[in-house]
């Protein structure tokens, strides 16, 4: 009796030994990966960083993207970007050209390479589209490629117009750090700024999902769940939410703060909270 008493009681130790090294191993191998959530904010801030060259650029300036020692637009013709809108050919075509080399813009990222609009209408016109694609197009030594097309769907019912967006878009990062895929579709709706000839104030939510793969290679999915809130003015999504599931991973939570112009993300992981820096 006392040896089976025995083996029953080394039993049980070896048994809660076993769960207390399960459970710390478990801990040791906590998920703390950010990469997709990272990558999808570069596709993000990228794609939307294109789309406000474009609506610029139609306006025949990117006084926005000057560095401070270009103060006018014949600057930034002759040494950063050449902008050449082509209305004799159907659809039309805007170029922004920023030439073959890096060119360090007021934003602090370098540019090089074009950036190709074709349209049929003006932005704010009613079921006009504009098709974005690139030619070399470099942003910091990241190549961008792909199509962007934006959509005008006209007025919704509370007076502001809305863009039906789809991206199919790739990044090749810098120094062989991998390609990201990004295929999204979006609705942005213009809720501040539409009235005024000031390009700066203008405010858009934006929402929708995307699909894609990090530069490891490894897919996710992705939903916005609050509106992501870009002011023009900032170089920043200020606010809004959304989640983003990594295959095989638990879902990320993915919060861009309350409305403050930063570059700060925070990334929820089952129930811990990580920060990353957004494009």
């Amino acid at each position: 009796m006392k040896t089976r008493t025995a083996i029953k009681y080394f039993m049980v130790v070896a048994t809660i030994g076993m769960l207390f090294t399960s459970c710390r191993k478990k801990e040791d191998e906590k998920d703390t990966d950010t990469s997709s959530a990272s990558d999808n904010a570069l596709a993000e801030g990228t794609y939307n960083d294109v789309n406000n060259i474009a609506d610029e650029a139609a306006t025949g300036s990117l006084s926005s993207y000057l560095t401070p020692t270009q103060s006018d637009e014949r600057s930034i013709m002759s040494t950063c970007a050449v902008i050449t809108n082509d209305t004799t050919v159907t659809p039309r075509l805007l170029t922004i050209d920023f030439g073959p080399t890096n060119c360090m813009c007021s934003d602090g990222r370098n540019r090089r390479g074009k950036i190709n609009v074709s349209y049929n209408g003006q932005y704010k016109d009613s079921a006009s589209t504009h098709t974005i694609s690139f030619t070399n197009y470099y942003v910091n030594d990241n190549q961008i490629l792909g199509t962007k097309t934006v959509t005008n769907n006209g007025h919704n019912s509370s007076g502001n117009l809305t863009f039906s967006i789809v991206v199919n878009g790739q990044i090749i990062k810098a120094s062989g750090g991998g390609t990201i895929t990004w295929n999204s579709t979006r609705t942005r709706e213009w809720i501040q700024g539409e009235l005024t000839p000031t390009w700066a104030d203008d405010v858009y939510l934006i929402t929708g999902s995307a699909n894609g793969t990090n530069a490891a290679g490894n897919s996710f999915t992705m939903a916005i769940t609050s509106a992501l809130r870009k002011e023009i003015g900032c170089r920043h999504i200020v606010s809004g939410q959304l989640t983003l599931t990594p295959s095989g991973k638990p879902t990320r939570y993915v919060d861009f703060g309350s409305g403050g112009c930063d570059n700060q993300a925070t990334v929820t992981i089952n129930g811990n909270i990580y920060n990353i820096t957004l494009y």
